[in-house]
Order: structure tokens, then sequence, then C-alpha cells
């Protein structure tokens, strides 16, 4: 892999611009489930690393960077050609199975998936999962599992200030347990709510859900003292490009984190189809991101200077 050996901080995952193009390929089990529904029961460990090894070295020189997982992601690495352009690097560093109570998300994390730990991978930022709801409140049993995402986001911001490598949290919103779907305004709320809880412990980025609108998308930046990056969400790539549009427009992103809405159709593709797939569609639609947040997007520069 082509290492970033003159940028530091944010920028060693920025784009020139001091904006975000990073394509999520972090997913496990998420990518099993993928390959499972197009037909493949069974996915060897050969054909998990080789899409992404595919991914990245189609879209490298585009993206600003990749968020890769430990397992998979990673080692793909090693199968790509050493010369070329610089591949900026985020490690997902959360476990890859999560407790639940009463079927709501519990966060933890494994100290042995440290700061120094993605150091070591190769990595340039620490990229960690939680899912924080504001509003909720401990049950009967006493279990408040608010209080532990905050604590562990601050253990992962702490770790990574001391080794002095960014630190990317990740937030997705989650129903309560025996609670009615969400309205779009109670989802755009429930996203602010818990980026601003999340804002207070101050990591570098946060990566969130896009909420909704624009006045939401006003909402959240006037609300945060961090620069912000939109998440895909698996969504389809017209329907993200369209909300991309807006929360650069309007809500003052300062770029994209996003996956499955540019790669997806790969999973199951022999693998000269897929090369031949990412190499037109995929960097097609990377292009139109890019295009998307070029000269919309807010450099996180502008957020962090204040």
């Amino acid at each position: 892999m082509t290492a970033s050996t003159t940028r530091t901080g944010l920028a060693a995952i920025a784009t020139e611009a001091n904006t975000f193009a990073i394509v999520a390929m972090d997913q496990r089990n998420t990518l099993k489930r993928m390959f499972h529904a197009a037909g493949i029961a069974d996915p060897t460990l050969e054909e998990l690393t080789e899409i992404k090894a595919d991914t990245v070295q189609a879209l490298r020189g585009t993206a600003s960077a990749f968020l890769l997982d430990p397992t998979f992601g990673v080692p793909s690495l090693a199968e790509l050609p050493t010369d070329g352009p610089r591949i900026g690097v985020l490690v997902a560093a959360e476990p890859s199975e999560r407790g639940n109570v009463n079927g709501e998300p519990r966060t933890h994390r494994d100290p042995a998936l440290s700061a120094t730990w993605v150091k070591h991978q190769g990595g340039h930022a620490v990229k960690f999962l939680v899912q924080l709801r504001a509003d909720r409140k401990p049950g009967p049993d006493g279990i408040d599992t608010s209080a532990e995402v905050l604590d562990v986001v601050r253990q992962v911001v702490a770790d990574c200030r001391e080794v002095g490598i960014p630190s990317v949290i990740e937030n997705l919103i989650f129903p309560l347990h025996g609670e009615e779907p969400a309205t779009p305004a109670q989802k755009a709320d429930r996203i602010i709510e818990a980026a601003i809880m999340l804002d207070d412990l101050k990591p570098d980025l946060i990566k969130l859900e896009y909420p909704g609108d624009a006045a939401s998308c006003k909402r959240l930046t006037e609300s945060l003292t961090i620069p912000w990056a939109v998440l895909s969400a698996g969504v389809e790539f017209d329907e993200f490009a369209a909300a991309l549009r807006i929360a650069c427009d309007d809500g003052g992103t300062s770029g994209f984190i996003a996956g499955r809405s540019i790669w997806k159709e790969t999973v199951g593709l022999e693998r000269t189809a897929r090369i031949a797939y990412l190499a037109d569609e995929g960097k097609r639609r990377l292009d139109n991101l890019v295009q998307v947040i070029d000269g919309r997007a807010r450099p996180y520069t502008e957020v962090t200077a204040r």
C-alpha cells in the first residue's frame, strides 16, 4: 500500500480541499449477508478479501480515503500494487459482535483494538461505530446504554489523542424497545440530539445519517463545533447523491463516507465482471459524489479553526 507519508491528522483522510470523499468498505457480517442474498451461501475468506481489494484499487486516486475493517479490508491492501495514488485508511475499531438489551444495541470497546493497534494496521484514523439515543433512559434493570456509549467514546477520543491520530465516531440511531416507527421530524431530532452529545466529547469527525431535509441539516451544523460527514446507509445511489447535495448546500457537511451506494451491485459478480463494473459504474458514481462536494462541502479546517 502507498502510505500517507506527508499528511497527518484529518488531512491524511481528506481531499486537497480539506473535505472528505471516503469510500466505506468496513462491512463484515453485513457483507456476508449481501453475499448470501446474491446466492453465495458461504463466501470464502478469499472472496471477502478480493472484493475489498478490487474496490480500493479501482477507486484509489479519486477517494480521499477508504474505511476498512481489520478482518478482510486491511489484509486486502497487501494485494494492491505499491505504486500509484496514496491510500488514506480509516480502520474500524469497534468489535464486530455487539450485545443488546431488550433488542436495543449496547456499546463496548475491546481495549486491544486501540489507536496504537490501528496505526500498526497502517491506519491513519480510528473509526468507531456507536448507537446513541440521547433520550434513552435507564430501564428497570438499571442499564444505561446512553452512558455506556458516552463512556466508550470518551475512551476512544482520549486514546486517539494520546497516540496522535484522528478519532472518527459514527452514530446510528435506533428504535427503543416497543417504540413506534419514527416520523421524519422525530428522526431528525434524534440524529441531532445524539450528535450534540457526541460533539461535547470532541472527536475529530463524526459520521452521521442524513437528517432528512435542508432545515435539519442546517440545524445540525449550527449545533456542532466539530465537522461532520454524511453516511449513505445503503440507500440507492441517486437518493444519496441528492441528499449529499442538500447536506452541502444547506447543511454545512464536510463531505461523505459512502459505501454500498457505490459498490453494492458488485457483490456476487465474477471477479473480472466486478473489476470492470468498478472501473466504469463505480468510478462514475464516486466521481459524481466528488463533483457534488466540490466547492459545496465545508472544509473541515473552517470548523476546527473556530
